[in-house]
């Protein structure tokens, strides 16, 4: 007789943001869900890195503006590319600029969300981040994924990428999830992700918004219709 499956771990979180309120509505929100827990809050920018090293979170929902550090800095200290062992970053504010969004993904940030983007986006992004995808507010994709790649010089490639790994990078421009591009294109979540592996290897890309901008960058983006 076979044992059970045991239940994966919860999504441990930490939320950084200096209104009460905020903090407030995305604990109970996400303390909601099955597969996910806050662990951690933190009410400005310093106190929010120091608790991310402490407790280890598997993500990290970082507000842009706060006393003490702003959550630019604060995702550059926890995700960006001097961080031994960076940790997932989402940023969520209200501000839909580009400077902070082009900021926060440099950064190191794996996903930017507006906070009127709803708690079901907040939780997908979660569960995004901890899956090592990312997501990004699609009123901002294409918009911030065309200025990311504006003063950024292309990575060579190491091998040419074959047709379906572009069909996959042309949709990652795009703001598709990898669940929407295995959907689009007909194969299973396991193959998106082994195209993915292949291309970010190709590409010597740190992330999805690093593949996006080499698609952007090199004429692989396009939009539909």
């Amino acid at each position: 007789m076979t044992s059970p499956t045991p239940p994966a771990a919860p999504i441990r979180v930490l939320i950084a943001d200096d209104q009460d309120m905020v903090r407030t509505g995305f604990r109970f929100f996400l303390d909601a869900q099955p597969d996910i827990t806050v662990v951690a809050e933190a009410a400005d920018g310093e106190t929010a890195v120091r608790l991310a090293r402490e407790v280890r979170p598997d993500v990290c929902l970082l507000d842009i503006r706060m006393p003490k550090l702003d959550g630019l800095e604060a995702t550059r200290l926890l995700a960006g590319p001097d961080v031994a062992d960076p940790m997932r970053v989402v940023v969520v504010t209200t501000f839909d600029l580009d400077e902070y969004v082009y900021g926060a993904l440099r950064g190191g940030a794996c996903g930017f969300l507006l906070k009127d983007s709803g708690p079901t986006l907040l939780a997908e992004a979660v569960r995004a981040a901890a899956a090592g995808d990312s997501l990004v507010s699609p009123s901002v994709t294409v918009r911030l994924l065309r200025h990311v790649t504006a003063d950024r010089t292309p990575e060579p490639v190491t091998a040419p990428l074959t047709d379906r790994e572009l069909d996959v990078v042309r949709l990652v421009a795009l703001g598709r999830t990898n669940a929407e591009i295995a959907a689009e294109l007909y194969v299973s979540l396991s193959t998106v992700k082994t195209h993915l592996s292949s291309v970010q290897l190709k590409l010597a890309a740190r992330n999805r918004v690093e593949i996006a901008a080499w698609a952007w960058q090199n004429g692989h983006a396009r939009r539909e219709g």
